[in-house]
């Protein structure tokens, strides 16, 4: 699962630095097998306790315990030293020292993976965290059973960096299962803003039945309930084929249960259901009906489905500048591109930009946005918008909100096409404070068309925090 939900193969969280290549060069080694230090001075290559305590993981030496690490038809036999480990863990202090110790050789260990085992020892022994994707979620695990707290926390950290709505569902589910609040926290801000998303990915197909109804039950989901409602159903498939059941209609149904209530069918427009929801098959003949007359009849029936819309999040309004003016010839546009250079000291996802419009009547603008990081393409939409030919913004947004980063800069671009002169920002600011977060603004070398901090296009970011 956990190779599925990043893109990276392996990332270093901590690596504390040691002196020498001969320790780097023993774990390295015995990080896949178990060796025996040769030569009887050893101890005289390693200046430091640490290094010498390091020589030690998984091996052989003077080892007085044995794990079988893994399930059935995948295990690896680990050697530990009772007095190191604990050390590191008040549960293997409690195993080995403890008043209900007992006296045995070899300890099996079938629920967790021998990597993450590994990885526990390797900061246990070594004081070192090196975390990959591939095994993060189950050194999480091994690390809150054997009460490792701080690898814990650098567990989590490494899951709220690689944070994305391809992987934000599923860790949901994980985050609640390890009692991580501040992880859960993290996971809801990405699926709310970027609900579509998250509900479309791989990912959400995976979750479980709780996670699913803690899910639909969210008020803020930034979602058409169309897209909830194809999602649910995906989830339901792929629920059928866990439990051995045919994904039919009616098991469909029957996995999802008490669910299917949850997703607000009364709420989305009269089009969706009847070309959409009303021939899936889902629901049975009286709920179709009755939904037909809660859109059409003036006294509606009961119903088991919640009817409200959902609130979703209310999109928050960076203003980079304290005044705007026109002149006789600006702000002209020629097929060039206006663009700045911003970042937010949190993450926060930008749903698009405020632009300004003409200032000479109303008039029409095609305009090409853009969001950059470091020369990458996060968004891109070409959208026409409609000026009144007041000083106002006018929003213009991407398909899908973009997650920005905190402490990175990246470029907003438009490219607009009109005929008309607008509006152009003036007395720009360098740094701005929007509720809870802090934009800084500098200016960009993709700008061809004068848009700088002090003036120009791009007025607004429209963004969810």
């Amino acid at each position: 699962m956990a190779a599925e939900l990043f893109p990276t193969k392996k990332t270093p969280v901590v690596t504390t630095p040691t002196t020498g290549t001969a320790l780097q060069q023993y774990q390295q080694q015995n990080f896949s097998n178990n060796n025996t230090i040769q030569g009887c001075n050893w101890q005289g290559s390693f200046p430091s306790i640490r290094e010498r305590n390091g020589v030690m993981f998984n091996n052989e030496l003077m080892a007085d315990i044995h794990f079988v690490v893994g399930p059935p038809g995948g295990t690896q036999r680990v050697p530990g030293h009772k007095y190191v480990l604990a050390v590191g863990s008040s549960v293997f202090h409690a195993m080995f020292y403890g008043d209900l110790a007992e006296n045995k050789e070899e300890i099996r260990i079938p629920d967790v993976e021998p990597p993450s085992f590994l990885a526990m020892l390797k900061y246990i022994y070594c004081d070192e965290i090196d975390l990959c994707a591939d095994t993060v979620l189950a050194t999480l695990y091994a690390a809150k059973k054997y009460i490792v707290p701080h690898l814990a926390r650098a567990c989590v950290s490494f899951l709220e960096t690689s944070l994305s709505a391809r992987n934000a569902c599923v860790l949901l589910s994980q985050s609640c299962l390890f009692e991580e609040p501040d992880l859960t926290q993290r996971c809801w801000e990405v699926i709310d803003a970027q609900a579509e998303l998250a509900l479309r990915s791989e990912g959400f197909c995976d979750i479980d039945a709780q996670t699913l109804d803690s899910i639909l039950r969210r008020e803020t989901l930034n979602a058409k309930e169309m897209v909830v409602f194809e999602a649910t159903l995906n989830w339901a498939e792929a629920e059928c084929h866990r439990q051995d059941l045919q994904p039919t209609i009616e098991n469909k149904r029957l996995v999802l249960g008490k669910a299917i209530y949850l997703i607000r069918i009364p709420a989305m427009v009269l089009d969706d259901f009847a070309n959409g929801v009303a021939q899936s098959g889902v629901l049975t003949l009286t709920e179709t009906n009755d939904i037909f007359l809660w859109y059409t009849a003036a006294k509606k029936p009961e119903l088991k489905f919640v009817c409200k819309p959902r609130k979703g999040l209310t999109p928050q309004r960076c203003h980079r500048f304290q005044s705007c003016a026109y002149r006789s010839n600006q702000w002209r546009y020629r097929g060039r591109c206006d663009s700045i250079q911003f970042a937010v000291d949190k993450r926060v996802f930008i749903a698009g930009f405020g632009l300004y419009g003409s200032s000479c009547g109303s008039t029409e603008y095609q305009a090409k946005i853009e969001l950059k990081r470091q020369g990458v393409t996060l968004g891109v939409a070409i959208i026409k918008y409609f000026s009144d030919g007041s000083s106002n913004t006018f929003p213009v947004f991407f398909e899908y909100p973009v997650q920005i980063e905190p402490d990175t800069f990246y470029t907003a671009s438009v490219i607009l096409d009109g005929n008309e002169l607008s509006y152009f920002g003036q007395e720009g600011m360098t740094e701005v404070q929007c509720g809870k977060v802090t934009f800084q603004f500098q200016c960009s070398s993709d700008s061809t068309n004068g848009t700088g901090v002090q003036g120009g296009q791009i007025p607004e970011l429209i963004f969810y925090a």
